[in-house]
């Protein structure tokens, strides 16, 4: 049923707290390590911690995933090259939830798609659909981790729940060494993400400038980042999806974008969350990563915006290339 509704995975849960997670994920918060990202911060981080303060009456969390690899990298992750997963997966969640109304008859629920607070990575843990690396992604055994998730949580006891799976990442730390700021530390359960340092928060979460250490370690990535899952061993054989998106565009032409041209090109994509402001300062940072001379004509426009960001990361990039010039 869940595969009519285009998940090549499913698993049911009890709606229950899944411990040690929900332990773990409050001392993360606690320490810091999600940075400014007020929604998992805020009262959303006890409600994380149990289904049934989001649906009262809960019983069971099904839990799905989706694949959406690609063959290319480039400067935006590969997640956010399509239409935003949250409008695509909510709309073949309703279509599930409608067959499983066929075939159950009425009940209450409620769908999750990352903007729900839910512990989504450990509820699919615990359902089977695979296991938190140590890149604290979820990785499944045939699909690796380019995987969205998503979950229904339902007032249906759906019966035994599907084995959770096995960690499978042994003594393997690729993930860990080919990081560029070190964000993947150790924790008291498993590996922890320092948000703070992960390129994805800085490139999308972050408002406002980079922090002027960081900004020569986030290469030419302007959204996103998927370097701990390009080096993960489990997404050397990973299936690709049957019709990727583009490919990733130009960072020379993003620099080039007008307002209207960027809501244009990104407005219904993951890539609209860090707004025109963040994506030009990215794009400036990448840029000047980049230390190519050929690209300061395209620096010195962006120098002279008028916002104040994305004036000072294209002057931050511009001298890159004076020092690459002088070396």
């Amino acid at each position: 049923m869940a595969q009519q509704c285009g998940f090549e995975l499913a698993g049911i849960t009890p709606a229950l707290p899944v411990e040690p997670d929900a332990t773990q994920f409050l001392n993360w918060v606690s320490r810091g390590l999600a940075g400014r990202m007020s929604y998992l911060t805020d009262r959303r981080a006890d409600l994380r911690t149990d289904p049934r303060s989001l649906l009262p009456g809960a019983q069971t969390v099904i839990c799905l995933g989706r694949l959406y690899n690609t063959p290319d990298s480039g400067p935006i992750a590969r997640y956010a090259r399509s239409e935003d997963y949250h409008q695509a997966l909510r709309r073949d969640l309703e279509a599930l939830v409608v067959a499983l109304q066929q075939e159950f008859g009425p009940f209450e629920y409620k769908l999750c798609i990352d903007t729900a607070p839910l512990l989504e990575r450990s509820y699919a843990r615990v359902a089977g659909l695979g296991w938190i690396g140590r890149n604290t992604c979820l990785i499944n055994e045939s699909l690796g981790s380019y995987v969205f998730l998503a979950e229904i949580l339902i007032s249906l006891d759906l019966g035994l729940p599907t084995q959770s799976a096995p960690d499978r990442c042994g003594t393997c730390t690729r993930c860990i060494d080919a990081c560029p700021t070190q964000a993947i530390v150790s924790g008291g359960l498993r590996t922890e993400l320092d948000a703070t340092r992960c390129i994805s928060y800085l490139t999308i979460e972050l408002k406002g400038a980079v922090p002027e250490q960081l900004r020569p370690l986030m290469g030419n990535l302007a959204f996103g980042c998927d370097i701990c899952q390009e080096v993960c061993p489990w997404n050397r054989k990973a299936p690709f999806v049957a019709n990727p998106a583009g490919t990733a565009p130009d960072l020379a032409a993003l620099a080039t974008l007008s307002p209207a041209e960027f809501l244009t090109m990104f407005r219904n994509t993951p890539v609209w969350r860090t707004k025109y402001q963040g994506l030009l300062r990215n794009v400036a940072v990448a840029l000047g990563n980049g230390r190519d001379p050929g690209h300061k004509s395209t620096l010195y426009a962006l120098a002279q915006s008028e916002d104040d960001v994305i004036r000072s990361h294209a002057e931050w990039a511009l001298h890159q290339i004076e020092q690459e010039i002088s070396a």
